[in-house]
């Protein structure tokens, strides 16, 4: 049972040990209930840790009435008890409601708490809503002013600070309120001097934020790099990263989620933008009793956050909450389905009320597509899944390669200078093609857009060769040289995209990979859309085209293949499926493009799956050990407890303590000479009947808590676990009663239990430690940490990797 905890980036011995199994008694509540005297449950003592003194008097309750430190909480980089959290929630919420029926205060108080958790979401909504809409008006702000600034107001981006001018639409980016770099410095923005000019300070600025941002990150927050979605998911599964949640992490990711995204780096702000909203959900906890002392009530509300991040990320309230239940929550009840909802809609109706873009729209890259697709599109529909499928595993392999290099090698200490290369070699190669100097958003909305008669973007630069024209319903038209000088531009950023975001993601600034992910799709989709056009226009009286493309009719809609390219992509690399479909009909805004969508995520999830299992959140919970049993895997394998139980047969003989007969001195030997976060009770070594489960943590506290508050407690003080102690001489010192910090009801396995079973018990139940027994005797202890080492062992995978880093 040496079960090692998590600490300092590994798993290290000595006291530590608590981590994994620390704080286990978590069946403690409900076993020792009639026990215990009533606790004020709202202040945060646990009743198992109510133990009573000698004699069982109330000479040892004076100093556990009060809370003891450390006593109800958990320590860093544990895992908590499921079954207790719940247990403690249900008994709070028993006697709120039993207090109810005695005054009218109890009854107020009663509507309050049932009103808490609504009122909560209310706030969460409300505070990541006005965040979002200050990231993504910062950010738009600050990615223009890598081009020029605005001599009306330095504080206007581009598009606004052209609202006013009088120029006509066509020149509408050219208004005389907007100067480039090279107007402002030397004068004029024609020639070679004034393009290298604006080209010098694009890179300056891009190298200026984010060097900032990582310096802010690496001085201030370090949990406020990377896109905290795979940390999120380990988090909602039960475990604790102190300070991961925090207010200090919330300011640094807003600020430097701004800088990294407008130094032109290849990442995305909605991927941080749920840990922003889960930082939200985390700091507003701390308002409400219910959710303050209760971590399993506290991840119930950070599955809602998650839903109102993705919310604000994508303008999606639905795709947000189906977000949080399919990818990253590990619990999740039908009460915060509800507020989920509430929550999404709350922080998606903010945003709105702030219109950050101007056109009352959540998202940049809002579309609506009016004409229908036809059958025999589902091709190259499918095609785009393949395509999304087979990049979302090269880039997950890769970029894990690329990861694991940075942590094992000296490239790891010297974040500052990987950014400050990765920055540079994108700005260089950035500036030169209008496609990837843009921002990304600004790109997949020039993507997205399907061309209309005032559009004047490269990319529907068609010969018009037409008299009238239905709406904005044009025919589909010859390619005139905008186009074909738009598709070589693109396909260079494709490949910059694909192999530059490797490098990217998991860079010590905070970095999304929706947007990325989205980027590349499409490109690769518009492409295709673009060749199935001119294909269609030129061969109409071809037999795939000649039912339904007939001359000067409206066919082939391109931007419909970039957004399910896009859609292929996120979903070759997340491995979403529902919630990704739902997410892009909603950025749409029409739901008769949802079979398509459907197409090409199930072809590239299916196609993904088939080269690699994991999706690069479950893939970077991997990399960095985090103690995640993944639900949605199968443990298929013939092996029974008794195969992965310790002490295995070399081991020496498991630690236990008896429920009397043992002194305060011997069970303080045990403690100090073992590492273990717990200790089985027996009845005696020799019959080593099962009595219950004991933690280290319990029985420190309580020790020395008797030995400084209670006369009598010496070492020689003999220490029992049972109701009914035997008997001692008068002259013996005092007896320490410990039977309330027993848990009469661990969870127990008989040796013969499939693992199979096993695994599946810690997943549903969330126990960090199960004992195994034969006949009623105890062998051995299984631990969360000795079941993730067995299926890595089963996985053909190093057993000793599953270490926290």
């Amino acid at each position: 049972m040496d079960q090692k905890g998590y600490r300092r980036g590994s798993f290290q011995s000595g006291t530590s040990d608590e981590d994994m199994l620390e704080i286990a008694g978590a069946s403690v509540d409900s076993s020792t209930e009639d026990d215990d005297p009533p606790l004020d449950r709202e202040m945060g003592g646990f009743s198992s840790y109510n133990g009573r003194g000698m004699n069982g008097t109330s000479t040892m309750m004076d100093f556990l009435e009060e809370p003891l430190p450390g006593v109800g909480t958990y320590e860093d980089f544990n895992t908590i008890d499921w079954v207790r959290e719940k247990s403690r929630d249900r008994d709070r919420h028993r006697e709120i409601t039993n207090r109810s029926k005695e005054s009218t205060w109890a009854l107020l108080h009663s509507v309050s708490d049932a009103f808490s958790g609504w009122l909560l979401m209310l706030l969460i909504g409300l505070l990541a809503g006005s965040l979002a809409g200050l990231i993504d008006i910062s950010a738009h702000w600050m990615t223009d002013l890598k081009e020029g600034v605005c001599l009306a107001g330095f504080w206007f981006n581009h598009e606004h600070c052209c609202w006013k001018s009088n120029t006509t639409f066509t020149d509408r980016d050219k208004c005389p309120e907007w100067k480039s770099w090279s107007q402002l410095i030397i004068g004029h923005g024609e020639g070679a001097f004034a393009y290298i000019l604006n080209y010098f300070m694009y890179v300056i600025w891009a190298l200026m934020f984010s060097l900032l941002a990582v310096l802010l990150v690496k001085g201030f927050a370090p949990y406020a790099c990377g896109s905290g979605i795979p940390e999120i998911k380990t988090i909602l599964s039960g475990f604790i990263i102190r300070g991961y949640l925090g207010k200090w992490t919330l300011v640094i990711k807003t600020i430097t989620l701004v800088l990294a995204v407008s130094s032109g780096l290849s990442l995305g702000k909605e991927g941080p933008l749920v840990h922003v909203a889960c930082c939200c959900g985390n700091i507003l906890c701390h308002l409400f009793t219910k959710y303050r002392k209760n971590e399993a009530k506290r991840r119930e509300v950070l599955s809602a956050a998650a839903a109102a991040g993705v919310s604000v990320a994508f303008g999606a309230p639905i795709g947000g909450v189906l977000f949080s239940l399919e990818e990253v929550s590990y619990y999740f009840p039908l009460k915060t389905l509800w507020r989920s909802f509430f929550a999404a809609l709350v922080a998606a109706f903010t945003l709105r009320s702030i219109n950050p873009f101007g056109n009352s729209r959540l998202v940049l890259f809002y579309v609506e597509f009016h004409m229908p697709w036809h059958l025999l599109e589902l091709v190259p529909f499918i095609l785009l899944g393949i395509f999304g499928g087979l990049w979302g595993a090269f880039f997950i392999r890769s970029n894990i390669a690329w990861c694991r290099r940075r942590k094992t090698t000296r490239l790891g200490k010297y974040p500052v200078l990987e950014v400050f290369v990765v920055t540079a070699i994108t700005a260089v190669l950035a500036f030169p093609n209008e496609y990837t100097r843009m921002s990304t958003s600004e790109l997949i909305s020039e993507l997205f857009n399907d061309c209309g008669i005032l559009d004047s973007s490269k990319l529907c630069e068609y010969v018009n060769d037409f008299n009238s024209t239905k709406g904005d319903d044009l025919p589909d038209r010859a390619a005139g040289p905008g186009v074909y000088t738009a598709m070589w531009q693109l396909a260079l950023a494709l490949i910059m995209k694909v192999f530059i975001t490797i490098f990217t993601f998991g860079m010590k600034v905070p970095s999304g990979l929706f947007i990325p992910s989205m980027a590349v799709g499409a490109i690769a989709g518009r492409l295709l859309g673009v060749a199935v056009e001119q294909l269609a226009f030129y061969h109409h009286d071809w037999a795939i085209f000649s039912g339904w493309c007939s001359p000067g009719a409206d066919c082939i809609t391109p931007g419909l293949y970039a957004m399910v390219g896009a859609a292929a992509c996120l979903g070759g690399v997340t491995r979403m499926t529902v919630s990704l479909v739902v997410i892009m009909f909603e950025l749409t805004g029409g739901l008769e493009y949802i079979v398509p969508l459907m197409a090409a995520a199930m072809t590239s999830k299916w196609v993904a799956d088939a080269i690699g299992r994991e999706g690069i959140y479950d893939a970077h919970i991997r990399l960095n050990g985090y103690p995640f049993l993944e639900a949605k895997e199968e443990f298929s394998h013939k092996t029974r407890a008794m195969d992965v139980m310790r002490p295995r047969k070399n081991d020496p003989p498991l630690t236990v303590i008896t429920q009397d007969g043992m002194t305060v001195e011997d069970v303080e030997t045990i403690v100090t000479s073992t590492t273990y976060s717990g200790y089985p009770v027996v009845v005696s070594r020799v019959s080593q009947r099962l009595v219950g489960f004991v933690l280290r943590r319990d029985l420190i506290i309580s020790i020395e808590n008797a030995r400084k508050k209670q006369d009598g407690i010496v070492s020689t003080s003999f220490i029992c676990f049972t109701d009914y102690c035997p008997s001692l001489p008068p002259s013996s010192p005092s007896v320490l009663k410990l039977r309330s910090i027993l848990d009469l009801s661990p969870f127990t396995v008989t040796d013969e239990t499939p693992m199979e079973i096993v695994v599946d018990i810690f997943r549903k139940l969330g126990l960090r430690q199960c004992l195994v027994t034969h006949n009623g005797k105890l062998l051995g202890i299984i631990t969360k940490k000795d079941v993730l080492k067995h299926i890595a062992q089963m996985a053909n995978q190093d057993p000793d990797s599953i270490l926290f880093n």
